[in-house]
This record gives structure tokens, C-alpha cells and sequence, in this order.
């Protein structure tokens, strides 16, 4: 009788578990942030972004029905994606496409590439497809938004993985920082989309504004009250995993991500969609 409760507890504890896990890595959080700058045009206070990042090829519903809803309810007026839309490892560009099918009905969608892109073999075919709906690629170019007689820039850049063939020939940003250079203007306020947290340093040289990134999948595993446990290229107990960090005059926010890649599993860091509102600050 001891022995079959002791199995009963350990039955339960199983299922709780699974249960715990399946909620974790498909129920989708909405994170709010607000920003603030005094380059914001008034025709651009109240505008709003969503935010999306690393979905690799993760399902949530029948064409992604259950995400594109959230993102709907978010009522934005464009949809940015900072890379990894795809994973290399379970390759599948109709899942991918399946989002942007639905992404640009509700709004217009901005992109830029991330490693998993970049080493997909495939980026020809995935661009292709991508300007076929209409997705404004911003890999290393620029494109201004236009509200009434105001507008502001929205930069990209291309992931640095296309220079390298794996993660053990490190990170290569001549090219990354060249582009940025050439792309910078301080007289406009400018958002920039890139898919690495942990190059902050070199992106907020700059002074740019406002800075969109993914990458870190939020730590992956998170502690409550520390953070995240592990990220791509920041390794251990990672810097910049959610949320939002300033460095002088620029921000960045980080989205969590959506998917996984080679950890398969989220701990206490649901999937998530970042909800960002303009607001113009006077001087």
C-alpha cells in the first residue's frame, strides 16, 4: 500500500510537471514598455510597435492563429522581426510564411536576419519569399516612416554570421560596423533593428534611440530575481536577456523570443511579443 502511493506521488508529480512545461513554452505573454524622446515627432506620439523575435519555426495553432490574435489585440502600426524567424535545425519555410501570410494583414511588417538565417543555406529563397508579402527587408539599408508631414528612420542590419560558417569562428562586425556608420544620423530619430544583444557597445556608439534585438531567448532558463541562465554568445548568466537597457543616449529593448532552438525547453520564461509606444518627451 506504501509503495503504490509513493507511485501515485510520483505520477502526479510527473504530470504536474509536463504540464508546467507544455504551459511555459506555448502560452504567450505580452510585455508593455513605454519610451521617451525628445526627437520623437508629435504626429508619432502614441505609435506603436510589436516586437517579435526567434520563432524558429515554433507553431502556436493552425497558421499561427494564436499569435497572430495577440498580436492583433496590440492594435500596432508596424510589426518589426529582429532574425531567426527559421531554425536551420527543423527547417521549414511554410511555417514561417504562415506567420507573415497573417502578420501583414494586420500591419506592416519590417525584418532583419538572424545566425539561423544566415546559416540556413537558404537566405535567397527566404528573402524571396519574404518580399513576396510585401516584408520590408532591412538588412543593412534604411527606409523612413512617414505619419502625416513627420517621419522618423528605421535601420537594419544583416546578422555577422554571414561572414562565418559556425559559432566557433566567433563573431566577425567589420561589416556590421561599417554599415552602421554609413546608416547613423544624428539630426533624425532613428530605430534600429538587429538580432544581437550582446553588441549594445558598439551599436549604442552611435547614439541611436531606440534599439530592437532577440537572440538571447530570454537566458532561456529563468531565476527568479536573477535572470536568465544561458544565451547564445553571452554564455552563463547573460547581461542582456528581456527587457529593456540603456547605455548613454540609446535603449534597447530585448523580446524573449517566441521559439527554441538546440535548449528545447522555456523555464519560467513564456513566449513572448514586446508592445512598444512612442511618446514624444519635450525638452
Amino acid at each position: 500500500m506504501h509503495g503504490k502511493r509513493i507511485i501515485f506521488k510520483w505520477i502526479a508529480v510527473l504530470t504536474l510537471t509536463v504540464l508546467f512545461c507544455i504551459w511555459q513554452n506555448n502560452d504567450i505573454t505580452t510585455a508593455q514598455i513605454d519610451y521617451f524622446n525628445t526627437k520623437i515627432p508629435e504626429e508619432f506620439n502614441g505609435y506603436r510597435i510589436v516586437h517579435i523575435s526567434d520563432l524558429h519555426n515554433k507553431q502556436f495553432g493552425q497558421d499561427q492563429m494564436r499569435l497572430l490574435k495577440r498580436i492583433n489585440e496590440a492594435n500596432p502600426n508596424i510589426i518589426i522581426i529582429t532574425g531567426d524567424l527559421i531554425d536551420r535545425r527543423k527547417y521549414n519555410l511554410n511555417i514561417a510564411m504562415a506567420f507573415i501570410k497573417g502578420a501583414v494583414k494586420i500591419a506592416p511588417v519590417y525584418y532583419i536576419s538572424g545566425n539561423h538565417e544566415a546559416w540556413s543555406g537558404d537566405y535567397e529563397n527566404i528573402s524571396e519569399s519574404l518580399r513576396d508579402f510585401d516584408v520590408h527587408i532591412l538588412d543593412d539599408t534604411k527606409e523612413k516612416l512617414l505619419r502625416n508631414s513627420a517621419q522618423i528612420e528605421i535601420l537594419g542590419l544583416s546578422d555577422p554570421d554571414f561572414l562565418t560558417s559556425n559559432y566557433l569562428e566567433g563573431t566577425n562586425t567589420t561589416k556590421l560596423k561599417d554599415n552602421l556608420e554609413n546608416m547613423k544620423d544624428s539630426s533624425a530619430f532613428q530605430i534600429l533593428l538587429c538580432h544581437r544583444p550582446e553588441l549594445f557597445h558598439l551599436y549604442s556608439e552611435t547614439k541611436i534611440g531606440l534599439i530592437f534585438t532577440g537572440h538571447a531567448h530570454g537566458g532561456q532558463f529563468r531565476i527568479p530575481f536573477i535572470g536568465g541562465l544561458i544565451a547564445p554568445d553571452q554564455g552563463l548568466f547573460p547581461k542582456y536577456t528581456s527587457g529593456a537597457y540603456k547605455r548613454d543616449d540609446s535603449t534597447m529593448i530585448v523580446s524573449r523570443g517566441l521559439g527554441n532552438s538546440v535548449i528545447p525547453i522555456r523555464i519560467f520564461n513564456r513566449p513572448e511579443i514586446v508592445v512598444v509606444t512612442l511618446n514624444r518627451m519635450e525638452n
